[in-house]
């Protein structure tokens, strides 16, 4: 019997809908966030007719992608949406514009609405453990398209798919304990896997970003693009150190950022240029294109035995990290919050930090007083 005999004599079998929800109720609460199913590609380049990727966009470009509650029901029910699609090869989980693939929870939501309300963040808490949950049970391959920042929670959920493929502009990094959270929302779960314990230890607690080369140097993501257009042609980031050498201690260097007059000639070069996405759009669809070519069953069942070392974690910590997190919306995550969605450039937007370890060396209680006292304030002429 011929492809076309098979597939003549299986339309008349109604197919089952695994769908959580019908597409239109999926479509009534999907602001901020784009689903598209775009035809994959062959080796020759071209369209595959009825074959198709998952694109889930966030769209929030204005706040940096950050998600806000709405926006991450929207994700869970685009991804089982993908998940469950016949006709759906891989997932391309990505961000709008050219500045950021996601910058975590939205700080305004959290500050205005969350913070002080841990009965509130508990449910909230719930939403988001599901999406990084879907994310971990996808039924297809997930790339992570890093179109730009991918700090904080962004780099929690960008963690969970499978591979990450960069713009070489793009910055990695966690924000918690600068910002009054801790990254236990996938970050202290997959980085030790990813790059080690004592990495990530660096990573997470002390919240230096690091660049698109350095993420991709110690393993974290797959492979790396550029993206910055000078005079019509591609050149590497010109704001970190890219080569192989050593410091003065002799130890490796590759993409540490650059320094004094390094930095702003980098930077100068930067304004000179433009941003192009499109040799990271070529990296995504060829490695779609790979996965075509492969066994979907096989292919599945690959992925989610290489994602049980991170499965495992983010199971035997989710609920407590949930707990914990909700009742911090009472202390130092009501500081923090408030701190980054009131502060400005002039002010900043930390907390006052020695303020609040001599006030809780002193046995300070928690209290509005408490918390007021060590906002960003202007700094005196």
């Amino acid at each position: 019997m011929s492809v076309t005999a098979v597939h003549a004599s299986r339309r008349q079998i109604e197919a089952k809908d695994h769908n959580l929800v019908a597409d239109a109720a999926r479509e009534s609460i999907s602001k901020g966030v784009v689903y598209q199913k775009r035809p994959v590609k062959g080796e020759d380049g071209k369209p595959i007719a009825g074959l198709y990727n998952a694109w889930i966009i966030l769209d929030n470009p204005s706040q940096f992608n950050s998600y806000t509650t709405d926006m991450v029901k929207a994700i869970i029910l685009a991804f089982r949406a993908a998940s469950a699609a016949r006709d759906v090869v891989a997932v391309v989980f990505t961000g709008s514009g050219d500045k950021a693939f996601c910058t975590g929870g939205n700080t305004k939501e959290y500050a205005e609405y969350y913070a002080g309300n841990p009965q509130e963040y508990r449910g909230y808490m719930r939403l988001f453990n599901d999406m990084v949950s879907t994310i971990l049970a996808c039924d297809k391959p997930v790339v992570c398209r890093v179109n730009g920042m991918r700090i904080g929670g962004g780099q929690e959920i960008g963690m969970a798919c499978d591979f990450s493929l960069a713009q070489d502009l793009a910055r990695f990094g966690q924000a918690g304990p600068k910002h009054g959270s801790a990254p236990i929302g996938g970050a202290t779960d997959f980085l030790p896997v990813a790059i080690g314990a004592e990495r990530a230890m660096a990573a997470c607690v002390l919240c230096e970003p690091f660049s698109a080369h350095e993420a991709y140097f110690t393993g974290m993501i797959t492979d790396i693009a550029p993206a910055l257009k000078i005079d019509g042609k591609f050149v590497a980031n010109p704001l970190v150190e890219i080569s192989r050498v050593t410091d003065e201690f002799g130890r490796l260097v590759f993409g540490k950022p650059k320094t004094g007059d390094a930095l702003k000639a980098g930077q100068d070069l930067i304004k000179r240029g433009s941003v192009d996405l499109s040799a990271l759009d070529e990296k995504v669809e060829s490695l779609c294109t790979k996965l075509l070519y492969t066994f979907p069953d096989c292919t599945t069942k690959t992925v989610e035995e290489l994602r049980k070392p991170k499965l495992d974690a983010w199971n035997r910590n989710k609920e407590n990290s949930r707990a914990w997190l909700a009742l911090n919306m009472m202390t130092e995550a009501r500081a923090g919050f408030r701190a980054f969605n009131e502060g400005t450039r002039e002010t900043g937007r930390e907390v006052d930090f020695i303020a609040l370890r001599r006030a809780l060396a002193d046995n300070t209680p928690w209290s509005d007083a408490l918390t007021d006292s060590i906002q960003p304030r202007a700094k005196k002429p």
